[in-house]
């Protein structure tokens, strides 16, 4: 990872987006999507993530966070890809529903092989690409890219009616993740 893309400042805000090996829809399920929420909401009642910006997208999550409580960032995000790779892989296993299952499971295994630190499913890719947000220019323009990407790909007209995502937030009302800090 170049250093341009590393967590220097602790304290730090930050944009960052992740997204599922070969860039493979997982969520289009709504299950796989109730899995990001439930840990996004766990960090931050127990990890102290503060979360300002969010979107699940069908294969990959735009965040702009913070770590609170000198915890560091890097650690923070890494416990919770940790726990989403495993929930969801797990949950793809267990969901009698998923007709995409053992091609899906075989993907996730193939990107394991391809990697020196994964054993058994590899479920993110690695490349994170955190990125400061040092100024409100900055900060207000990877807002604005996040809560039109729903726009971009079609699913929606207005990035307000996308439910996966806080830009109900920023347009005064409450979205589905609750604890969000609205920059205006």
């Amino acid at each position: 990872m170049s250093r341009n893309y590393k967590f220097h400042n602790p304290e730090g805000v930050y944009f960052v987006s992740f997204a599922v090996v070969e860039w493979i829809d997982v969520f289009t399920r709504l299950e796989y999507k109730e899995i990001l929420l439930d840990c996004l909401r766990y960090c931050q009642q127990h990890k102290g993530m503060e979360i300002f910006a969010w979107c699940i997208m069908t294969n990959h999550l735009h965040l702009i966070f913070r770590s609170v409580n000198a915890r560091n960032p890097e650690l923070l995000l890494g416990d919770f890809k940790r726990f989403t790779s495993n929930a969801i892989v797990q949950s793809i296993k267990e969901n009698p529903l998923e007709s995409r299952k053992e091609w899906l499971i075989e993907k996730f295994k193939m990107a394991a092989q391809k990697s020196s630190n994964v054993k058994h499913h590899q479920f993110w890719r690695h490349d994170n690409k955190p990125i400061e947000l040092w100024s409100n220019k900055v900060l207000d323009e990877k807002i604005n890219y996040i809560h039109n990407n729903p726009v971009e790909e079609g699913l929606v007209s207005y990035s307000e009616d996308y439910l996966f995502s806080s830009a109900k937030d920023y347009r005064g009302d409450k979205g589905i993740l609750e604890g969000i800090i609205v920059l205006l």
